[in-house]
């Protein structure tokens, strides 16, 4: 049996930055929020109150509540990673669709656990939220790579680098072992480039080589709770200092299938970069370059001819990218447009009530493919060595 996907209802547990911004891709999309549940007194209500929504969503009091109603169908977990394993288990088990916020899981065992687990439960989607694969011209560069347009694919280069952890006053949960898993910098940001150059290629990383550093081995931590991304915003209150051993930045080798070189950087403490994810790959014939910042260009390098830039439009496009760009050319398409082009093939997917289809999403197998490779990343940096994956799949 098949249900629209407006029919559909969605709980979002979590409150912090990537809550409203789920909420605000579900609504575009015209999914009803049935609720969600806050991490502390108020905040749901708060949640709510930003959409307006007091007479349609309702306020969880705990996880089994969610679990128990029938009505809540598709659970969206934006809370911190070490909550992942153990409450998109329990929503699988209660027979709920995930949306997982990345990473996956804290190490690659849990993350094995949960593939396998959605392997026993094939009518429920387990998907990871790797938005950056839906920018429409990212689409577009998977087609060109995929179809040969730029030759035999010799390397990439590439780097996802922030400024909001550039000061030891900047604090966040994310900066906790505990709360985060050892690596933060790489495993934050760095696997959404891991995943995104795996989607558009459909190589496999074979071998890593890497070296971190804690720039600020000790932060202040303040009083009060840091939203993400907001601390440069707030004033700083008086703080205490925090021991960290997590990674504000990471410069990484990687060996994919068939010979191919790419090298990655990641940084959390790089000043005037507020969210900039960028990839140049180098083929035989062209090359390809992408910035998360410019989202709406892509260059096209050539060796015996003019470059291009190609802009975001539909009329311009191919086929998978025409379906994730709504907007006409000249109207930019950005951040927020990438999580409803992902939630859409999500519930698209569940509406169409097919599992045995191919899911056209980033899957648990996807996000535990990158927590392994996080797994080699940490064990190469630890050891000073390349580190081949299969010494930890």
């Amino acid at each position: 049996m098949t249900a629209k996907p407006n029919q559909i209802q969605a709980v979002i547990v979590g409150t912090g930055f990537m809550s409203w911004v789920h909420w605000e891709a579900l609504v575009r999309l015209g999914i009803g929020v049935r609720g969600v549940l806050g991490s502390g007194p108020g905040k749901a209500e708060q949640l709510i109150a930003r959409f307006r929504a007091e007479a349609t969503a309702k306020v969880y009091q705990s996880y089994e509540e969610i679990m128990n109603d029938s009505g809540a169908q598709v659970v969206h977990l934006v809370v911190p990673n070490r909550h992942h394993f153990a409450m998109a288990k329990a929503a699988l088990e209660a027979g709920k669709h995930v949306l997982c916020e990345k990473p996956l899981a804290m190490n690659p065992a849990e993350s094995a656990a949960l593939v396998e687990l959605a392997r026993k439960h094939p009518q429920q989607a387990a998907a990871v939220n790797y938005n950056i694969r839906f920018y429409p011209l990212c689409l577009e560069a998977r087609e060109r790579v995929r179809k040969g347009d730029i030759g035999e694919l010799f390397h990439i280069s590439g780097s996802y680098v922030q400024d909001w952890l550039l000061w030891q006053t900047d604090y966040n949960w994310r900066v906790l072992a505990a709360e985060g898993g050892d690596l933060r910098a790489v495993a934050d940001i760095g696997t959404h480039w891991l995943d995104l150059i795996s989607s558009i290629t459909g190589l496999d990383i074979e071998s890593v080589c890497a070296d971190l550093r804690t720039v600020h081995p000790q932060r202040q931590k303040p009083a009060g709770e840091i939203v993400t991304f907001a601390g440069k915003n707030a004033p700083v209150a008086a703080g205490k200092p925090v021991d960290i051993t997590t990674d504000d930045y990471g410069g990484i080798l990687l060996k994919l299938t068939g010979g191919v070189r790419a090298n990655l950087t990641v940084s959390q403490v790089n000043a005037g970069r507020k969210n900039c994810l960028r990839f140049e790959m180098a083929g035989s014939k062209k090359a390809l370059a992408w910035n998360s910042e410019s989202p709406n260009e892509m260059w096209i390098g050539h060796r015996d001819e003019p470059n291009q830039l190609l802009l975001r439009d539909p009329a311009l496009l191919g086929k998978a990218a025409r379906a994730a760009a709504d907007y006409p050319g000249g109207h930019n398409e950005g951040f927020d447009d990438s999580f409803k082009a992902a939630f859409r093939v999500l519930y698209d997917y569940i509406g169409a009530g097919d599992f045995t289809a191919p899911p056209p999403y980033p899957t648990f197998a996807d996000g535990h493919k990158e927590i392994v490779v996080c797994e080699a990343i940490l064990k190469s940096h630890r050891e000073r060595r390349w580190v081949d994956i299969k010494e930890i799949a």
